[in-house]
């Protein structure tokens, strides 16, 4: 008798394969929609910054606490969770045997993937959506503490890698602090000021410093990024911001697009992470110096 169960098999088979197609294009379709829904956000987010200056402060809090973050992260970051100050997945928390409390809502930020080359020749990466939760969201009773540093020490951290020379000077304008000289590539530092009022003003000359690529520099076009990123570095090291004032920001941003908010975000960070880059050695061998004193 002839047997005609290898009929049944074949069309398991064939059922199993046209599943498995389905379901992995369905899936590439669904994480095709995440990634796009949350480039959205990251859109109308920064379309949103040059409207709203409280909006654009929170960005520059959120970037000053998140220095190793990309421009996208830190304005997702703004948009679901401003008040952020730890991130991990749930599986790095459940490792750290920490706990995600039920029904807490995942922040979306995105990770890069795979690298894949363009038509052009050029490589690309793809970029993942990764689902994470602040250390507030959690079982944790701590939190993350700013390091207060010492204001000589931290004046001294600015100085001591410098991308030109600092000095003080009798001889500046009334009502100004600091003033960086392109020609001399030297900024001058009013006499007599305290410790704060100087750390703001250097911040804000040493921006104008390191935007400096030599030719005719222009200050005014480059001074609301020196104002913002010694905004940004005053918030990362603990150092009073009162005086700053984002309330007439969208002034600068009128006519600016998503992109290029994001472009201005992203020289504000570069700027301030290439100060406190500077800044790192001091600061890195004074804690390393309090840890041996403590043994």
């Amino acid at each position: 008798m002839d047997n005609y169960d290898s009929i049944f098999a074949q069309s398991e088979d064939s059922q199993s394969r046209t599943l498995d197609q389905f379901d992995k294009k369905a899936w590439a379709e669904k994480k095709q929609a995440e990634r796009q829904s949350v480039y959205a956000l990251i859109d109308e987010t920064a379309q949103a910054m040059t409207r709203d200056g409280n909006l654009f402060q929170t960005g520059l809090d959120v970037m000053a606490r998140f220095d190793r973050y990309s421009v996208g992260n830190v304005i997702l970051i703004a948009a679901q969770k401003p008040d952020a100050t730890k991130l991990a997945d749930f599986d790095t928390w459940k490792q750290n045997r920490t706990y995600v409390r039920k029904g807490e809502d995942h922040i979306k930020l995105l990770e890069p993937g795979e690298e894949f080359q363009r038509e052009d020749g050029s490589m690309g990466v793809n970029y993942n959506v990764k689902r994470v939760f602040d250390i507030s969201q959690t079982s944790s009773r701590s939190r993350p503490s700013q390091v207060n540093h010492d204001m000589r020490l931290l004046l001294k951290a600015m100085l001591h890698n410098a991308p030109c020379a600092v000095e003080i000077s009798d001889n500046i304008p009334d009502g100004v602090g600091a003033v960086y000289d392109p020609k001399k590539r030297k900024i001058h530092v009013r006499q007599g000021m305290d410790g704060p009022d100087i750390f703001r003003c250097l911040a804000q000359e040493l921006t104008h410093a390191h935007l400096d690529r030599g030719g005719n520099y222009n200050r005014n076009d480059a001074a609301f990024v020196a104002y913002c990123s010694a905004y940004t570095l005053c918030k990362r090291y603990g150092v009073d911001t009162k005086n700053f004032n984002f309330r007439l920001a969208p002034e600068t941003f009128r006519n600016m697009d998503a992109q290029e908010m994001r472009n201005l975000l992203g020289t504000v960070r570069d700027c301030a992470n290439q100060i406190s880059l500077d800044m790192s050695k001091v600061l890195e061998n004074r804690q390393k110096d309090r840890g041996e004193q403590a043994r």
